[in-house]
């Protein structure tokens, strides 16, 4: 029974990075910048490319396929009934090295009835480091029509589908819900940890400049005139946009030094907490993947020898660890499902 620390996980994408996540975690800048994603404890494959995108465990096991081996040990009696052998979330680590186009991701909706998956794709957003005057465009501040949204995307007329989203600044420390449906584009200079459901599934707005043919590759295999369907086209307004970003209160019996993030919206989707020992993190059973965002420290589990961790490591709970313990100058972001 062990803790499992995570070597980088990267698949290769068609924006680039800019070396954060090497810088990050200490390992050498690759030659090639096209490399901007770190897949922590992956069980999701690269849409279309599988297995491109699956985390293989340090002893040479897939992670998918260990899970499957022994579903209770990592996951728990009360998630397997629920969901059985499905981890039912993805996190990565995210470097915009350039600004990414304008997507959007379906919902659960839109997914069981047109890809065949019970998952769409809300995602999360904690961000680690912010250049100063890094941006995320967040939804349409005025409704647009469908006719002109097709008409958007088919000419590719970039500056107005940019210029009809909500320019929202970001800085180190903030966090953002991102729920499926709502079009979306990360500004260049950003280093977050996103948590999502486990899906790769993008229908891209824009593509010109970016190394993908979204004519070809860009609406999920099912034609824009579907894919378009999926997106929301209604205004989102200052009140909108605030609930995304919403701090969340805490409960009476919450643990010690342990802040719940994301409003209650994202609680059927995945569940992320920042980790500030105080004088430690409590951190109860439960399948998770711990990202060390600053400083050194330890964890203590119930069934071995602490685990030394520091800033950029990216550690892998199973269920059976136990009731754990972060102790140290440290700060650190847990993701885990809902």
């Amino acid at each position: 029974m062990t803790l499992y620390r995570l070597p980088a996980n990267t698949p290769r994408s068609f924006y680039r990075g800019d070396g954060r996540i090497d810088t990050f975690r200490g390992t050498r800048p690759a030659d090639d910048p096209y490399y901007p994603e770190d897949w922590i404890a992956s069980t999701t494959s690269r849409f279309g490319a599988a297995p491109t995108g699956l985390t293989t465990l340090p002893d040479g096991r897939s992670l998918a396929a260990a899970i499957a081996g022994d579903p209770l040990w990592w996951l728990g009696e009360r998630h397997v009934a629920e969901h059985g052998a499905d981890p039912a979330i993805l996190v990565k680590l995210l470097d915009t090295g350039e600004r990414l186009p304008l997507h959007v991701h379906p919902d659960r909706r839109f997914a069981t009835a047109h890809l065949a998956s019970p998952y769409g794709k809300t995602e999360a957003w904690m961000i680690v480091s912010a250049e100063p005057g890094a941006v995320v465009h967040l939804g349409f501040a005025r409704d647009v029509e469908p006719d002109e949204l097709a008409g958007w995307v088919t000419d590719q007329r970039i500056d107005r589908m940019l210029g009809a989203t909500n320019r929202v600044p970001v800085r180190a420390g903030d966090a953002v819900l991102c729920p499926a449906g709502l079009p979306h584009a990360i500004g260049a200079g950003v280093l977050m940890v996103e948590v999502q459901e486990p899906t790769d599934f993008s229908v891209l707005l824009e593509w010109e400049g970016f190394a993908v043919d979204g004519r070809v590759a860009g609406h999920l295999g099912l034609g824009y005139d579907l894919a378009l369907a999926c997106v929301d086209r209604s205004g989102w307004g200052a009140e909108r946009l605030a609930e995304l970003r919403r701090a969340r209160h805490q409960a009476a019996d919450a643990r010690p030094g342990v802040r719940r993030l994301f409003a209650e919206l994202a609680d059927e989707f995945f569940a992320a907490e920042r980790l500030r020992p105080d004088p430690v993190s409590v951190l109860e059973p439960a399948y998770s993947v711990v990202v060390i965002t600053s400083g050194d420290g330890s964890v203590e589990w119930e069934h071995g020898a602490p685990v030394p961790v520091g800033a950029g490591d990216t550690l892998l709970v199973p269920y059976a660890a136990g009731w754990c313990t972060l102790r140290g100058d440290v700060t650190a972001v847990r993701c885990k499902p809902a």
